[in-house]
């Protein structure tokens, strides 16, 4: 696989959105996000996203030119309304909004309504825990693939949940799906033409799926059984149902449709650390509990790793080698860059 700068990639990616109508600075804030995933590991909501948003603009079933709204807001909340805009757009915005009044207020909890798939939950989180809070990012995925725990009928999608708290060196980030394994992993395997573990696809019998081109034909598998699945349902209440996004039936798989909006549902709980304590006791004390941690005895003999760190690892990796692009996507960017007109992102290759 061939490697390109960040910034590279993330020119491409915000002048192939801008081909098809996104305005620059919404434009910049999706590619930052996409390419910031890469940078992090989470290639799942990376680059291999573009493709799909730019198709889904295209057929109407996301707002380029969105009027993003609050409706409704108090001291510590708030409804932001996405007017069916980019998902990374509104969460950027929602984020913000959040670390806003929670540097004011002490903590805030802002939610989103008719927004879009956003992309890696951690990034959001992260974001807020750079600027010094504890924040809980929770959505509605775009596409359901899991039954109620003892259904059939696949009502449920792999809500993700993110926790970031700050702390030296990195803050500690928790991202994670409610399954085993999100679409976005299963669709990086079946770019890369690799199996998938057995535990994260099984058919209606029960009987795990191994081939990743074969996801439509069973269900994904929630994490620790029935508490993943009581989670995912939590996680949509949460986010979905509260804010009066979509839920369960309600849900758009936007992966096969392209044309409908899909009211994606999310919600961010941003706090000062220092609600209890003087803010540089709690952070000295959540530091080296979590340098504890890591020295406490590998089974490698090495230390400990905690979420969080390899994801830092590998950006500052990435940030100076560049970022490997497999051929499989390599490809959908050359057709996206032939197809809008577009300079191709080869010319950032890195030797």
């Amino acid at each position: 696989m061939t490697r390109y700068a960040a910034a590279t990639l993330s020119d491409f990616a915000a002048a192939a959105l801008g081909a098809v109508g996104v305005p620059a600075d919404h434009a910049r804030t999706t590619a930052r996000r996409m390419v910031e995933a890469d940078l992090r590991g989470r290639t799942g909501h990376g680059l291999i996203r573009l493709s799909g948003y730019v198709r889904r603009i295209r057929a109407g079933g996301i707002n380029a030119t969105p009027v993003i709204s609050i409706r409704h807001e108090t001291a510590v909340s708030a409804i932001v309304d996405g007017d069916n805009g980019l998902g990374q757009v509104v969460m950027t915005r929602a984020t913000d909004l959040a670390i806003t009044k929670a540097a004011d207020a002490g903590l805030a909890w802002i939610g989103t309504v008719r927004s879009n798939h956003a992309g890696a939950a951690g990034l959001y989180a992260q974001r807020a825990a750079d600027a010094g809070f504890v924040a809980m990012y929770l959505a509605v995925a775009n596409a359901n693939g899991m039954p109620p725990w003892g259904g059939t009928n696949p009502l449920l999608g792999t809500n993700p949940l993110a926790i970031a708290i700050p702390a030296q060196p990195h803050p500690f980030v928790l991202d994670i799906a409610t399954s085993a394994a999100s679409h976005g992993t299963i669709k990086v395997a079946a770019q890369q033409g690799a199996a998938l573990p057995v535990g994260w696809l099984i058919d209606s019998a029960g009987r795990p799926i191994t081939d990743p081109a074969r996801i439509d034909e069973g269900f994904l598998v929630p994490m620790g059984g029935y508490k993943g699945a009581g989670l995912t349902i939590a996680i949509g209440l949460l986010a979905g149902v509260m804010n009066g996004a979509a839920f369960g039936a309600d849900v758009v798989d936007h992966r096969r449709d392209a044309g409908t909006p899909t009211n994606t549902g999310q919600s961010i709980l941003v706090l000062r650390p220092d609600l209890f304590r003087p803010r540089d006791e709690v952070i000295a004390d959540l530091s080296g509990q979590l340098e504890a941690l890591r020295n406490s005895g590998a089974v490698d003999g090495d230390r400990v790793r905690l979420p969080g760190d390899a994801s830092t690892r590998t950006r500052a990796e990435n940030q100076v080698r560049g970022i490997e692009l497999p051929g499989s996507l390599e490809d959908d960017l050359d057709r996206l860059s032939r197809e809008l007109g577009v300079e191709s992102h080869r010319r950032g290759e890195n030797p």
